[in-house]
């Protein structure tokens, strides 16, 4: 793979902005918990399990999502809590799959046969929320990985969070933006299976983006070492 090779499609960066909606649903106990979660939309439980990747962009990664914190802290199941910390999300290739996992880990939990339920002190109830996303086009295209890594190293952490968590999860894709287009339109099949083989939830957004970057700078020395290799062999 050549820095210069030009891409059958160039590929075009989009930023994102989300605006925090609250639903009116709130919930005591483990059992509200699971009717609630059941029916809410997509869009509840993205917020639920993602918001924390932008608020903690320059922190350590690793808090839990919104559902594990609230049962292991406020109705003090830790050990249920543990199970929803546990649930990784780079397995769903779809937010309602997500929404699947939580309902089935919390109805098969001991925990809910409990009597009576726990229940959350007045003020500390789960609240659920909602995330709208506005999905806007930056001015940045890149024609070849020349352009796409000089762009990479410059957009704001929203666009690289729209292209590697939201694009895939809400257009229920099984790899991301960056991989999609690198494998397609650059036809660098190892490089878009390396990226993907990064868990993007066990870094900071900057810690992702450097580490994409070290992954594509580093394919590009092999290939060049590996065709300078060839040439001596044919020399």
């Amino acid at each position: 793979m050549g820095l210069r090779k030009k891409a059958k499609v160039p590929f075009r960066f989009y930023t994102r902005l989300n605006l925090l909606e609250l639903t009116g649903k709130k919930a005591r106990d483990l059992e509200e918990l699971l009717n609630i979660t059941r029916e809410i939309s997509g869009a509840v439980i993205y917020y639920h399990t993602h918001h924390f990747l932008q608020q903690q962009q320059y922190l350590s990664p690793e808090p839990p999502n919104d559902f594990a914190y609230w049962v292991s802290n406020v109705l003090r199941e830790s050990e249920l809590g543990e199970k929803l910390a546990s649930i990784n999300l780079c397995e769903f290739n779809s937010i309602i799959a997500v929404r699947d996992k939580i309902v089935e880990v919390i109805q098969k939990d001991p925990a809910l046969k409990r009597e009576p339920l726990r229940t959350a002190p007045q003020g500390e109830e789960f609240t659920f929320k909602k995330s709208i996303t506005f999905i806007f086009p930056t001015p940045y295209s890149a024609n070849n990985m020349y352009e796409f890594i000089e762009i990479l190293k410059k957009i704001t952490v929203n666009s690289i969070y729209f292209h590697v968590f939201e694009a895939r999860l809400r257009s229920e894709k099984s790899i991301g933006d960056f991989c999609n287009w690198i494998e397609n339109s650059i036809s660098d099949v190892e490089l878009a299976h390396k990226i993907t083989n990064l868990d993007p939830y066990t870094y900071t957004l900057e810690g992702l983006r450097a580490n994409i970057i070290k992954i594509i700078e580093e394919s590009l020395v092999d290939n060049k070492s590996r065709t300078f290799l060839r040439c001596g062999v044919l020399i």
